[in-house]
Formats: C-alpha cells, sequence, structure tokens
C-alpha cells in the first residue's frame, strides 16, 4: 500500500444557515437555480449520489465538475482554509 496526498484544488462553498438565521441572497439564488427545496430541517440538493440533506449548519460545496454535495461543518473545518485573494 502507498501513502498519497490530495491534490490541492479551491472550491466554492456556502453554509446553510442557521434555523434561527435569515438566508444569504446567494444561498436563496442557489436554490432557486438549482431547483432544491428547502425547509427548517436544512435543503435537500441533488448529487451524484442521489438527493443529500444539507442541514442547518452544514456546507453546500461545489466540486471541480460543477457538481454540489453537503459536507458537516466539522470536517469542512479539518480539510479546507479560506483562500485569501492575493492584491
Amino acid at each position: 500500500m502507498q501513502n498519497f496526498v490530495k491534490k490541492p484544488i479551491v472550491i466554492q462553498a456556502i453554509q446553510v444557515p442557521m434555523p434561527n438565521g435569515d438566508p444569504s441572497d446567494a444561498i436563496v439564488e442557489l436554490v432557486q437555480e438549482q431547483n432544491w427545496e428547502g425547509d427548517s430541517e436544512g435543503i435537500q440538493i441533488s448529487t451524484l449520489e442521489g438527493n443529500m440533506l444539507a442541514s442547518p449548519g452544514d456546507w453546500i460545496i461545489k466540486g471541480i465538475q460543477g457538481e454540489y454535495y453537503p459536507c458537516k461543518p466539522d470536517i469542512f473545518e479539518a480539510t479546507y482554509n479560506v483562500v485569501v485573494p492575493i492584491i
């Protein structure tokens, strides 16, 4: 068995608002654009593996092929860092 390191890629992600928070315009637009269903339980998103629930606090990640999938906050924080633009 060999060891491997993930290739560094930049992803786009947006966090599902908590139940008492107002959704941002960006997430409302994404839900409408993708024709997803949302309620107080979260957002049902279409993934390559079928429909999945992105619960409040989860992140919705746009993959390198334009696909979307949910990610729990603890996994997201352990896996990703914010990209700071170079000015």
